[in-house]
């Protein structure tokens, strides 16, 4: 289908694995507008990843600055909180982790709920996932399904009929299903960055809850991890 014929969607990129996948997927079907976030986190080269992605795939890509100390209290947004080195099985998690970062979720897609309607663009993709999960309530398909129901009572669009959609293609499906998906897709993921304290290289600690989370995924789906690592 040529780009001229395909609806628009918006998309989440924050530079990361599961990010890129869904963008991946998503460029299929639609004309994809990206919107990335600089909100004060530790590593900016997540960003840097999100810009090469967007010129790999020749799309438009707006970066979104939030003000740093809107999300604090988080330990990819203050340097004086550790991030934790050891992997949390999902039956173990007990709490909200230290790497949650206040409404990040529910901010993005505020943003992207906006851009949509500017558009006239009836879709979303964000690449949240529910099967490695952290303890992270923004994460859950609950969460989604609230969002998607308020996004159509409280915007113009949603009012005159026209319904939008978020789209969350990646929220049951494990890290290795995820990584087959982009494999399949041509995805390189040598221009992803995963880590929670990548540095400005993009060079992940291999450390973190999401570094091994990644590691793991590359090793169970049996495709050799590109990542570099510092």
């Amino acid at each position: 289908m040529p780009d001229a014929e395909k609806s628009k969607a918006i998309v989440l990129l924050s530079g990361g694995l599961d990010s890129a996948t869904v963008l991946a997927v998503a460029r299929q079907n639609f004309e994809c507008h990206a919107l990335s976030f600089d909100y004060g986190q530790r590593s900016l080269s997540e960003i840097n990843a999100a810009k090469q992605l967007a010129e790999l795939y020749t799309i438009n890509h707006q970066v979104v600055r939030i003000d740093t100390g809107v999300m604090t209290g988080s330990a990819l947004t203050d340097a004086s909180i550790a991030v934790p080195d050891v992997v949390s099985e999902p039956e173990e998690v007990t709490g909200i982790p230290v790497t949650y970062v206040p409404a990040r979720n529910t901010l993005f897609l505020s943003y992207a709920l906006a851009v949509a309607e500017v558009m006239e663009s009836k879709d979303i993709f964000i690449g949240i996932n529910a099967v490695d999960y952290s303890g992270y309530p923004d994460c859950r398909p609950e969460f989604i399904n609230a969002y998607e129901k308020m996004a159509n009572l409280a915007t113009k669009a949603g009012v005159e009929g026209n319904h939008l959609r978020i789209h969350t293609p990646l929220i049951d499906k494990s890290k290795a299903e995820i990584i087959k998906i982009g494999d399949g897709l041509g995805l390189d993921y040598s221009l992803t960055v995963s880590c929670y304290q990548a540095n400005e290289q993009g060079e992940g600690c291999g450390n973190c809850d999401s570094c091994q989370l990644r590691q793991k995924g590359f090793e169970d789906a049996g495709i050799a991890d590109p990542t570099r690592y510092f």
